[in-house]
Parts: structure tokens; sequence; C-alpha cells
């Protein structure tokens, strides 16, 4: 069954088959009705999958009966059937880790503003171990979406941003298809959010609609490089400065890969790619695992002093995925003695999505987020620098209720990825990186990304994050607060067996404020603050 439907997937030219067909069976009806009215009865059986089938290649609104006119029908028809067949998928997928029904339905709901509440009560077991819930108040409060914002940028900024608290994550065009770029800033322009381009460069289609985005500069330099693969300074300053950048992201790693690079496939590598990326057609685009324009923390904190003057004064950080904690307080350091902070530091999760990633790096490597943002915002805390920097927390987050968890926890904002893909209609078909995507998102086969249209999946991502910041506002009001600062980690309660339960401050530790500069270290820290030094990443070195 499931080597089937996947068959009928990779018939990319469906669509262009109906058409053919379609008008060949009217010709011939023609001719039936002219020269041989005896047979016009087969009108009986092809009159009505014929309108049906016209009917999918001209509506907008569904990508998958575009690209797949009748036999997409199906996928609706197994849908209905739950949630056997739901499961089925889900057992069969399981190095995808594809989104629960639920959670899927609830994407798909928001985005299309359609009814979003659920009938008999709560749906999980909520004396398993692990199920958490927030503490609501007697006296709630009204608190308004138009207050989940937030001001990003330091004393050396010249152009601080006033982001929304939840923004798109990293993907790139090459990852993704034209339309889906598209869509995206459409929609962070309409939602009035921002877009983070990915490391593979801005393109036109990133600057068509003229929402805010965030560029993101990976380990290749992609539309910022020399020939041989190192950092143009010149041609990052003109990047940089373009209106429509808002922040400016130095990518040291990936949650989904970190330590590896990002991946593009040759296969989605056209001529505008190449020429956007500054790279050469025929080969993989393989990102180098390290940076070359810094190879100490102290480096680090120079190159980003440099962004930040070569940008103009726009907010400069840095995403990676917690590796060696040492590695991380080193750059602490580096930043106290340096006296150069980013603007912000994005935290991203070990189980956070990639459309190409070797199994190893995507199942095994890498902090999970809750713990790596954890131990991120307590250094930060402890050096006394958490004020100073925004943190943004990264890795599977679709509702308000994922957001509020990550903020009660030292976030100030989140990045989601694979929630605004499905926002688009991402299925999770588990072809991203064969460049046979059905629903036309990560593909550059024209044929599919054609029955993707921009101007209705740009509504869909901007309902998503209008709906999601919607149920944000209500939780934290539900809570009783009134400023999205006063939210703590003693709101949010998990269960950790059926007879106890424990607030998050029961359950993490939370440092105290400057308690890394002082004789007092807490004994969580002393390890990695041992042998670690401002000018390398080694320990004891």
């Amino acid at each position: 069954m499931k080597r089937t439907i996947k068959a009928l997937m990779d018939l990319a030219n469906l669509r262009q088959f109906f058409i053919a067909f379609f008008i060949s069976m009217i010709a011939l009806n023609l001719y039936f009705y002219f020269y041989m009215p005896m047979l016009l009865w087969n009108l009986v059986l092809t009159a009505p999958p014929l309108l049906v089938g016209l009917y999918d290649v001209t509506q907008t609104s569904h990508t998958i009966l575009r690209n797949f006119p009748i036999i997409g029908h199906f996928r609706y028809v197994l849908e209905a059937i739950r949630p056997e067949i739901n499961q089925y998928f889900i057992e069969s997928n399981q190095d995808g880790k594809p989104f629960s029904r639920e959670l899927r339905s609830l994407i798909y709901q928001r985005s299309k503003r359609v009814l979003d509440t659920i009938p008999f009560g709560t749906q999980d077991d909520v004396y398993a171990t692990g199920y958490e819930w927030i503490t609501h108040s007697f006296a709630p409060k009204h608190f308004s979406a138009q207050q989940l914002r937030i001001m990003v940028g330091g004393d050396e900024c010249k152009h601080k941003y006033n982001a929304s608290i939840m923004n798109i994550s990293a993907m790139s065009y090459g990852a993704l298809s034209t339309n889906a770029i598209r869509a995206l800033n459409g929609g962070a322009k309409d939602g009035n959010f921002a877009h983070n381009t990915g490391e593979g460069g801005i393109s036109p289609y990133h600057l068509e609609n003229g929402g805010d985005l965030i560029w993101q500069i990976g380990t290749g330099y992609f539309g910022c490089r020399n020939r041989d693969g190192t950092f143009n300074g010149d041609l990052f300053k003109e990047g940089a400065q373009r209106p429509e950048v808002k922040m400016i992201e130095l990518k040291l790693s990936q949650g989904a890969k970190p330590g590896h690079g990002g991946i593009l496939p040759k296969e989605k590598v056209t001529r505008e790619i190449a020429d956007i990326r500054k790279i050469v057609m025929g080969e993989d685009v393989l990102s180098p695992p390290g940076h070359s324009a810094f190879s100490t923390p102290i480096e680090l904190c120079l190159f980003i002093q440099k962004m930040r003057e070569l940008s103009g004064g726009k907010p400069v950080g840095f995403k990676f995925c917690l590796g060696k904690r040492y590695e991380f307080i080193s750059v602490c350091k580096a930043m106290i003695e340096t006296g150069i902070l980013p603007d912000y530091i994005a935290v991203d999760a070990g189980e956070g999505g990639t459309g190409a990633a070797p199994a190893e790096f995507s199942n095994s490597v890498g902090f999970p987020g809750i713990d790596g943002q954890l131990f991120v915002h307590n250094a930060l805390i402890g050096f006394g620098l958490r004020r100073r920097i925004r943190l943004i927390a990264s890795g599977r987050l679709v509702t308000g209720f994922h957001v509020i968890k990550r903020l009660a926890l030292g976030a100030d904002m989140v990045y989601s990825a694979r929630a605004m893909m499905m926002a688009m209609g991402c299925i999770q078909a588990l072809r991203c990186n064969n460049n046979t995507c059905p629903t036309g998102i990560a593909t550059q086969d024209k044929r599919l990304v054609a029955g993707l249209v921009p101007s209705i999946k740009r509504d869909r991502v901007k309902n998503y994050h209008a709906e999601t910041m919607k149920s944000t506002a209500e939780l934290l009001g539900a809570i009783g607060l009134n400023e999205l600062n006063q939210l703590r980690p003693f709101h949010i309660i998990r269960r950790a067996s059926p007879q106890r339960h424990y607030t998050y401050d029961e359950l993490f530790e939370f440092i105290p404020d400057g308690s890394l500069l002082g004789p007092n270290v807490p004994s969580s820290f002393k390890f990695y603050l041992e042998g670690t030094k401002a000018s390398s990443f080694d320990r004891n070195a």
C-alpha cells in the first residue's frame, strides 16, 4: 500500500497528463457528437471524473489535488479513516518523526481559520508521566496578542528590531521551492513577523513581498562568499544593508545535524540557485562543518562585531545546537573579555527537523531543546549577560502552550519551521530530500511547484501565526498575567509519576544572577568553568 502511494506521488507530470487527457476526451466526444452519435453514451462514464479532474486542476486551495487530479482525493479518503490509517503511516515513518494527528489537525485548522475546538475534554492521560499543564488563576486577565512583541538590539545597534515572539525558522531557498518562499515571506509580511532566510542566501523570492527578513549566514557563506568559499565582506555588506533585512544570524550549527553542515542535493541545484549561492552546478552542495572566518571564542566575538558594523548597526546574533557545554562557557568568557555581545542567541534543538541529514546525526547528536536552552540561559545569567542578550528557542514548537513553556524556561522568542510548512500544506510525505515533494514545498520540480499557489498559502501562514499568538495570549491571560515578563517557571507543572508532579522551578535548576563571576560558583557549573578560557574552544588548552 505504501509503495503504491509513493509510486503515485512520483507521477510529477500527472497534472499535465490530465489536462492533455481532458482536451483529448473533449475532442473525442465532439467527434462522436457529429459523426457517431450512437456512442455518446460514453459521456455517462467519462463526464463525472473529467469534471472532478477539471475542478482539481483549476482550484487553488489544495496543492495535492492540483498536482494529482482525481487520485489526490484518495488522500482525503484515507485521512477520514481514523485513527487506523494515520497510525499506519506514523509507525511506517518513525525516522521522520511526524507530528501526531492532533497537532497536524490543529495546524491545518488554524491556517484555514476553521473551528479548532475539541469535544469530550482532555485528549491526553492526565496521570501519565510527562503530562504538563498551566497553573491558571482565580483572577484571569485579558492579555492582547499585540503585546507579544519584543525589542531586539543592544546598545551598539542603530537599527533595533521590534520582533514578534514567534517567527519563521531557517529554511533556505533551494531546500524549499520558489512558491514556498513566496508564501512564507508573504505570510510574514501580512502578519508582521519575521522570515529567516536559512543559510542559502537572499533570493528574489525573499524580496518580492517585502516581508521582514532574518538573514542567516552559515559555514558556506552563501550569498557573501569568495570563489574559495571564504567570507566576502563587500557582498555581505550589500545584502545586510537591504531594508528588508532586519536581523543577521550567524549559524554555527543546526539541531537536526549539528557538526555536519548543510546539505542540498545536486538534483535541487538550478542555475538560479547556483548564482544566488555563488556555487557551481552539478555537485551536492555541502556546507563545511565549521567556519573559516574564526577559530576561537574571541575571534567569534570580533566577527560578530564586524558583521554588525558592515550591516550598518543591525542586530546580529548566532544560532547553535548545544554540544560541549564548556565551549559555550568559553564564548561567555570571550564576551566579557572583549565587551562584544551578540544581540541575540538562538538555541536550536537536537530534535529539530531538516530536509536532508544523516540518520545518526539527526537521531543521536546535539542537546534536546529544553536542556540546551536551560544551560545557555543559566550560563548567561551566571555571567551577568542575560539581560543584555535575547534568547530564541527552536525545535518542534507548534502550539501556544509550546511557546509558553519555552518562555517560562527563559526564552524571549521562538522559531517555528515545521508548523509553518504544514500551514502551507505539507503532508509529511518525507520526500524532502529527493526533489519529489508532492505539495510543491520542498522541491525544485517546476511541475510540482506550480501546484502551490502563493497567494492562497501566504494567507494560511499568516492565519496560523495569528491564531497561535491569539492562543498564547489567552493562556497568559488565564494565568492572570498583565505582562509577558511576569511569566515564571512555577506557572508550568509536569507529572513525574502517577503520584507526583512538580513545577518547572522544582524540576530544573536556575542559578543566581552573576553567580559564575564570584567565589560561590554553583556545583553544577564548576566542571565547565575549570580549564576554559576566552582564547580557545578547547578545555585546558
